[in-house]
């Protein structure tokens, strides 16, 4: 009878054991959310739709974007942050993510500990672009305008605390400008006021700016690269001029901290798969982007090194904490 109990039991534990491993195997069993925490029109709704589309032929279930814009990004995250971890939510971000520990004074979640790395997606340069009536051409023009006209220019960017508006921090606090900054709630309304001429500046991903700098609406100034950039051969880097003006851009794809290990592995096999494609690779090039597709362990280490180094650069600029 002992026996027989015993082995009943360890029937039992056994198929306990093995509930985890069958649940995972049956992910995804219904639609996956993909969150943009930017209004859509912008480089990573157009980014994510792309993925989304490629995901969800692979994982054989819809990728529904859901835009959530605001707070430079942080409405959207908080969202995803809070979500059951289940692999039916993911976060496609940017960089700003980053920032926001060092320049917000209290976040309703942590993206360290609150969110869990799955793949950085892309890298792109920042570029400083000015609207073409302003008669702006050049990095030089930008600054020997600002000097003699203190508080006259404006710059937009996607909301306070992105990497955006920390590039253009930067440039004001190494060349002794000043430029006033004009916050919109992502970078595609930024957009429409920088082509109305409601704006004169920018520091956007080259991805965004690129068809407007080709049809002659806007006037490449500088990248703010380490190097110039291929596409833009005859366009300095900032870091020519000023050597600490250095910003770059990413997107990448996040998940609750709360979701298994091997869920995050299988969206980070599906999101560098469709990297690899060429319709996407292709499409990425065009908008001056490069794919990259890292482990969830390379990007979260590389997100928290960002984190800290984004603590450094908001205390030696003083910018002032964000509500």
């Amino acid at each position: 009878m002992k026996s027989l109990l015993a082995a009943t039991l360890a029937v039992s534990l056994t198929g306990l054991a093995a509930l985890p491993a069958k649940a995972a195997d049956a992910y995804p069993s219904r639609p996956i959310r993909l969150v943009v925490p930017f209004p859509a029109g912008g480089a990573t709704d157009v980014i994510a739709r792309l993925m989304g589309q490629k995901v969800s032929e692979a994982a054989g279930q819809p990728v529904i974007i859901d835009n959530r814009g605001g707070a430079a990004g942080n409405i959207g995250s908080d969202n995803v942050a809070k979500s059951p971890g289940d692999g039916y939510s993911v976060l496609q971000t940017v960089n700003a993510l980053a920032l926001s520990t060092a320049l917000y004074r209290k976040l309703p979640f942590d993206p360290v500990k609150d969110l869990a790395a799955i793949s950085q997606l892309t890298a792109s340069p920042l570029i400083i672009v000015a609207n073409a009536k302003t008669g702006i051409n050049s990095l030089k023009d930008l600054i020997e305008r600002a000097k003699a006209k203190p508080g006259a220019l404006n710059f937009g960017s996607g909301g306070v605390g992105n990497p955006q508006h920390l590039s253009m921090e930067m440039l004001k606090a190494a060349a002794g400008i000043d430029i006033v900054h004009v916050p919109f709630k992502g970078d595609a309304p930024m957009f429409q006021s920088l082509l109305a001429g409601d704006i004169e500046l920018a520091c956007t991903p080259l991805s965004t700016a690129l068809p407007h700098i080709q049809a002659g609406t806007l006037k490449a100034l500088a990248v703010t690269s380490a190097k110039r950039n291929a596409a833009f051969p005859d366009v300095p880097s900032v870091a020519e001029t000023y050597p600490s003006v250095v910003a770059t851009s990413w997107q990448g794809w996040f998940a609750p901290a709360s979701t298994p290990k091997d869920i995050v592995v299988k969206l980070n096999g599906w999101a560098r798969a469709a990297l690899q494609t060429p319709e996407l690779q292709a499409t990425l090039k065009k908008f001056g982007s490069e794919p990259v597709g890292s482990s969830p362990e390379e990007f979260a280490a590389s997100f928290k090194a960002e984190t800290e180094r984004f603590k450094k650069i908001v205390a030696d600029l003083k910018l002032p904490p964000q509500d």
